[in-house]
């Protein structure tokens, strides 16, 4: 649409005036705002010689626009106050036609634009990105002034797009016909004194009276309140039904002028200003900043971009600046002219340089930082000095006022309106969702304060620790309220930043700092503290630095459990050189003397730990976990239904997601680490966003069981996820992630395939399956390229038996595939398809998962016995064993890097390993079942080890006295002897023996110190019971076999000497129990239980009394005479198996524990049962009378104990009944084992660990956490002051009191 002749006249007949007076640069501003001209058009007015040139430019160019150019420039004039100006252009202004322009065909857009032309309201920017939400929340608040005047205010900090948003809100033909037909009239006010502010009102009283009669037309007012009054008479008069938008507004004086009973909108960065005016008042706040989407469709448009095509630098903007529309649109604005300088001002947010960032628009100011202190400069000096404070918070951190009150010095209700003000003044944001509020700053705003205050940083961290020191001068905080947690997460931030060294050192290196922390935040934060600040640390002492990372690495785990453990016990267990353990060692002592129990373990082994770190993260068993490529980051996932993610080195969680409906069976980073994908029992595979923890694709129509595995291909060029499932034919598929359905489907298994893997190269993917086969298909067209039958690889195989592979992994030059299936790992060629090698392993574990390292030719193997083993694939040796894990080992991985490895377990726990660090431990490994002789100083431990051998050591120093040849039946149990000169064993096969090997065949010596140490021991006799069901009997420490006892058909469970050392006893899964004088082989069958006797007492009131009490999974009782064999008694005790058996120390009573949950008392006289013990919800595995008789203690499977009233059978107490642990036990497994204090005041129990209880008040007074767990039995010293027992993974532990 050409220009009116009215328009272009008046011009051409004003010009010489208009190019006298105007400054073009002004006025383009807001015609650009308007739409009207193009920046390029600026640029070329712009290089005019001089101001008067560039203003003929701009008036040839408007000659030869349109009518909407004209009233642009017309409403520049008045919004730059150049009012004599504008009434020569006024009569002449050209009423727009509705269907004169393209764009504007529609009548209600031209109405629109039209009616907020003439009221100088800016045209949208010439990049825009709607935000409907925020829009639509605006006209509802600007809707309720339809029938009476009053205030609508959009708040939010700089540069959140308030403008933008309130000229859009406007924008909008129903809004304006219905609440303002009387026109909508802009005011741009700012930061103004006033004789600008006088200039303003008069500008819009000029607008206002353009177009009335004569007669209405006042003389110009010159004074605030003449101002305000004919206003007043302007917008209640000649325009009642008009909106005016005030922009901008800082000061509440400025508002009260124009407090005149009209309707109003104002945009501003302090919501509090419309408590000075009087009428309804409405708000709308604005968010800080735009999602990732809208940011990077602006970035797209001024770039002439689209946004998937932007460089990544254009993300990392967005998240720099947190999607703050001011700097989306001024980086926008400079790229659009330099479009390679993407990474230049994303170096400059990272490094806040704002004064480089710097207008290409008309924002009212030039550069980034002047917007960010033109909200400072506002407050109160005193409160710029407050504000300066906050320089030193983290980014994304909220605080409390009392943390604020601790560092101003004030009372808490004063910095409470205080941050109000700056909450008001947008130089603060409130989470009101907490209760107390929580206060934090956009990053833009701390960014700003850290580049304003960059030289005085340390002097306001340094002031920050002083606060804190003087107000908590008597300790920690530790209340757990968000003030305590700031100062337990932060205090060692604000020490390290104000360079105070040595008080960093003094409080992380202290065991009561590291408790304190630890029971508040967890262990990952501890770790994370040691891991940042590991080079200030080191300069003290780098090894009591890494000894304290290394407590709280491998002991961590235990510090999640609730209740939360003691932290000085747990320090006990590290080695004695250890400054953690010195540490503890000196607390424990001094509690100690104020009664409280510590137990120290003084057989320390040797060995260090390979594990680096023990992470917790689910309730419930880990299926599979994962490496991110950069090796930061793992992910892990299992039955809990959820997906976490941690930090490498400190185990921090990242993330947490309620991924599935059900197990989430496998989780598997992209390539670039930007996306996870996972796959469950619910047959759904899903896409993960993986820095933003969003969901992006769900594929969950094609697999209809269970999906087992996914994995992304190892290059991100051609992204690619591969997963398999228990389908039956539509096992495997391939899928492009920008696909709704599969992209290709493998068909070749007709049996669950349970694991997938991309080739190196991404040429092949293999696949495991239950039909005993892996095959190996061509990823470009997803046909079958070859089959490996692995279940032919078992030679002694049936053929109806299964050969499950349960996975395949390649080596890193892709010439070799290796699987796992059943007890064996095996290499094939992937060219010839031969086998190249075979790894089997114990025949009662099978492998449960292996894993190639991408850097060397380690491979990592998992087992159900849950062991880690590596390997080196060369030299196809074990390098490695890998113990620690408590149940059966799901996954192991690599990182990409090769330098760690990680692996998951039913326990619960992800480890990580050191792969440079493992060795091929040298520690022998102890089975559980072993006897314990305390003789005054001298502790002497009998056991087989995990080689079968035949082992005696001294407790204390670990010195092994005594070890056989390795035993051609496997050992199941041993027990010692003081008096005669004899030991026994009981072997599988049913034999008794006695050793005749020489000193040197079965004696390790070690030079004269040993055969010293042999010297006291020289007298004892030892029985080692064998699976087999033999028994032998040897002297140590000669190992000459002194008798070999064959008799009993299955394995011997238990045996034990006479007092006199003349008998030896056996019972064995045979049913029977046999009575030998084992010198002469005389041998008494006692006969009559229907199952398996794993254990008896002997019943002596006297030393003639001959008596022996056995009980059998049969439910019975029986006495026996064992001098002669009878059977005295047979009772029908229980209708489970019975679990254990004890008679009271003065031999009147015995107590049963069954499987049917009950437990039972029994006096000896009669027989009879005295009392049924009923309330345990699971099998009484364990009872011990108190040595007084007095009390009898219970333990079932649930972890659960119950102290009994013997003399009425009523129950005294549940011990520890509400704490239950992570691992779903009251004490991490079955209660195996009860011993009581001489005094019967302290209980010691064993399950997962040991536990020592109060038996008056049944309080737990101490746990001690083994490596292993599951124990079977606890020695115990006459005393109460040694404990001895064995752990699952072989560990010994010789335990003493600290005292």
């Amino acid at each position: 649409m050409a220009l009116e002749e009215g328009a272009r006249s008046c011009l051409v007949r004003f010009r010489h005036k208009l190019e006298q007076d105007i400054k073009p640069a002004y006025l383009m501003d807001h015609m650009i705002s308007d739409g009207v001209i193009t920046p390029d058009e600026e640029e070329k007015i712009k290089t005019q010689p001089t101001r008067k040139d560039q203003a003929a430019a701009l008036l040839e160019l408007l000659l030869r626009k349109d009518n909407h150019s004209y009233i642009s420039f017309y409403n520049a004039l008045v919004k730059e106050a150049y009012n004599d100006l504008a009434v020569l252009l006024h009569d002449d202004l050209p009423s727009v036609s509705l269907n004169g322009r393209s764009g504007f065909s529609d009548s209600s857009t031209s109405y629109v634009q039209t009616m907020l032309s003439e009221g100088g309201v800016p045209q949208r920017p010439v990049v825009f990105v709607s935000r409907p939400e925020l829009v639509n929340r605006v006209r509802e608040k600007l809707y309720h002034l339809l029938k009476n005047p009053g205030w609508v205010t959009v708040f939010g900090m700089a540069g959140s797009g308030k403008s933008v948003l309130t000229s859009e809100a406007v924008r909008h033909h129903g809004l304006i016909e219905d609440c303002f037909p009387g026109g909508i009239h802009w005011l741009s006010i700012g930061q103004l004194d006033k004789p600008d502010l006088l200039v303003k009102i008069q500008s819009l009283c000029f607008r206002l009276e353009q177009g009335l009669d004569s007669q209405s037309l006042h003389r110009t007012p010159n004074s605030l309140d003449e101002a305000k009054e004919r206003l007043r008479f302007l917008m209640l008069r000649k325009h009642p039904r008009s909106l005016l938008i005030l922009d901008d507004i800082w000061d509440s004086t400025v508002l009260k002028t124009f407090d005149i009973q009209c309707r109003i909108l104002l945009t501003t960065r302090n919501r509090s200003l419309a408590d000075s005016v009087s009428g309804a008042k409405y708000e709308v706040e604005l968010e800080s900043g735009l999602d990732e989407n809208k940011a990077l469709e602006i970035l797209a448009l001024y770039t002439d971009m689209k946004p998937t095509g932007l460089p990544e630098e254009a993300r990392s903007i967005v998240k720099e600046c947190k999607g703050s529309p001011l700097v989306v649109s001024l980086i926008g604005a400079l790229l659009k002219e330099k479009p390679n300088r993407w990474n230049y001002y994303l170096r400059q947010l990272q490094q806040k340089q704002f004064k480089r960032i710097r207008k290409s628009s008309s924002y009212d100011y030039d550069a980034l930082d002047q917007a960010m202190a033109a909200s400072i400069e506002v407050l109160p000096h005193d409160h710029q000095k407050l504000y300066k404070d906050l320089t030193v918070l983290e980014q994304d951190i909220k605080i409390p006022a009392k943390v604020l009150s601790v560092l101003w010095d004030l009372q808490p209700e004063e910095v409470e309106d205080i941050l109000e003000e700056f909450v008001n003044k947008s130089l603060l944001f409130v989470d009101t969702h907490n209760k107390p509020h929580l206060y934090y700053l956009h990053d833009l705003q701390l960014d700003f304060l850290v580049e304003q205050n960059r030289n005085q940083l340390e002097n306001l961290h340094l002031n920050v620790v002083h606060q804190y020191q003087h107000y908590y001068r008597d300790g920690p905080p530790t209340s757990g309220d968000e003030e305590c947690l700031y100062w337990i997460r932060f205090l060692t931030y604000h020490m390290a930043k104000a360079n105070l060294s040595k008080e960093l050192f003094s409080l992380m290196f202290s065991l009561n700092w590291v408790s304190i922390k630890a029971k508040i935040m967890g262990p990952a934060h501890l770790i994370n503290d040691y891991v940042e600040y590991g080079s200030i640390l080191d300069k003290e002492n780098s090894e009591v630095r890494s000894q304290f990372q290394e407590f709280l690495s491998l002991s961590g785990h235990y510090l999640e459990q609730r209740p939360f453990p003691d932290v000085v016990q747990l320090a006990l267990s590290q080695p004695h050189t250890s400054e953690v353990y010195k540490q503890a060692r000196v607390h424990a002592l001094k509690r100690a003397d104020n009664g409280k129990l510590y137990i120290d373990q003084i057989n320390k082994s040797g060995v260090d730990s390979l594990s680096r770190l023990v992470i917790h993260p689910h309730q419930g068993s880990i299926y599979s976990a994962c490496f991110s490529h950069d090796g930061t980051k793992i992910a892990s996932c299992g039955a809990s239904k959820t997906l976490k993610m941690f930090k490498t080195t400190s185990g921090e969680k990242l993330m947490e997601l309620a991924a599935h409906d059900d197990e989430v069976l496998c989780c598997a980073f992209s390539p670039d680490d930007h996306l996870l994908a996972t796959c469950s029992s619910d047959r759904k595979v899903k896409v993960w966003n993986a820095e933003r923890a969003r969901l992006l694709r769900v594929f969950e129509e094609e697999h209809e069981e269970q999906v087992n595995h996914c994995v992304f291909t190892n290059a991100a060029r051609r992204l690619l996820l591969a997963t398999c499932s228990n389908d039956k034919f539509l096992n495997v598929k391939l899928w492009n992630l920008n696909k709704p359905s599969s992209q290709n489907t493998m068909f070749g298994h007709f049996e669950p395939v349970n694991h997938c893997c991309f080739s190196p190269d991404d040429s092949y993917v293999s696949t495991s399956s239950n039909d005993g086969t892996v095959k190996l298909f061509q990823v470009s067209t997803a046909n079958e390229w070859k089959t490996i039958d692995v279940k032919s690889m078992f030679v002694d195989n049936d053929d109806d038996e299964e050969v499950l592979v349960k996975c395949t992994t390649w080596t890193a030059d892709g010439k070799r595939i290796i699987c796992a299936a059943r007890n064996a790992v095996l290499v094939f060629d992937v060219e010839t398809s031969d086998m190249l090698l075979e790894i089997k392993t114990n025949r009662l574990s099978t492998v449960q998962y292996c894993h190639a390292c991408p850097t060397s030719n380690l491979l990592a193997i998992a087992f159900s016995n849950y062991a880690v083993e590596l390997w080196d694939l060369e030299e196809s040796k074990k390098r490695a064993d890998c113990s620690g894990h408590l149940s059966w080992v799901h996954r192991v991985q690599f990182s990409h890097d090769g330098s760690q490895l990680l692996s998951c377990s039913d326990d619960q726990t992800v480890r990580l390993w050191e792969t440079k660090k493992v060795h091929t431990s040298s520690a022998i490994c102890l089975k559980r079942d072993s006897d314990v002789i305390f003789n005054s100083e001298e502790i002497i431990v009998s056991a087989a080890d995990h080689c079968n051998r035949l082992q005696v050591r001294d407790g204390k120093t670990g010195s092994v006295l005594f070890q056989s040849e390795e035993m051609s039946s496997r050992i199941r149990c041993t027990c010692l002897c003081r008096q005669p000169s004899a030991v026994a064993l009981g072997q599988e096969n049913g034999t008794v023996q006695e050793s005749g090997l020489t000193v040197s065949q079965v004696l390790r010596t070690i030079g004269c110190r040993i055969q010293r140490l042999l010297t006291s021991y020289w007298r004892l006799v030892l029985a080692v019971a064998y699976y087999t069901g033999s028994v032998q009997v040897l002297e140590l420490p000669s190992g000459k076999l002194l008798a070999s006892l064959q008799g009993h058909t299955k394995t011997v469970l238990h045996c034990q000497f006479s007092q006199n050392g003349q008998t030896l006893i056996t019972s064995s899964e045979d049913t029977t129990i046999r009575v030998w004088r084992w010198q002469s082989g005389e041998c008494k069958v006692l006969q009559g239980h229907r199952e398996q006797v794993r254990n008896f007492s002997l019943l002596p009131a006297s030393p003639n009394d001959s008596r022996l009490l056995s009980w059998s999974f049969d439910g019975t009782v029986k006495v026996w005479d064992t001098e002669n064999g009878e059977k005295l008694q047979d009772i029908e005790a229980h209708q489970g198996a019975i679990l254990s058996c004890h008679v009271s120390p003065d031999r009147c009573l015995f107590a049963t524990a069954s499987a049917d949950r009950t437990a039972k008392l029994w006096r000896c006289e009669s027989w009879q049962c005295v009392h049924i013990l009923r309330g345990h919800q699971e099998c009484v595995r364990s009872c011990r009378f108190s040595w007084d008789g007095q009390c009898l203690a219970t333990g079932d499977d649930n972890g659960e104990i119950r102290l009994w009233s013997v003399k009425d059978g009523s129950l005294l107490k549940v011990c520890s009944r509400d704490s239950k642990d992570g691992m779903d036990s009251l004490h991490g497994g079955w209660v195996t084992d009860l011993h009581f204090s001489p005094d019967n005041s302290l209980l010691v129990s064993t399950g997962g660990y040991i536990k020592w209880w109060n038996v008056e008040r049944g309080e737990a007074l101490q746990t001690f956490y083994p490596s292993g767990c599951a124990l079977k039995k606890i020695h115990v010293s006459s005393d109460f002051s040694t404990f001895v027992t064995i752990d699952s993974i072989g560990i010994l532990y010789v335990l003493q009191r600290v005292a």
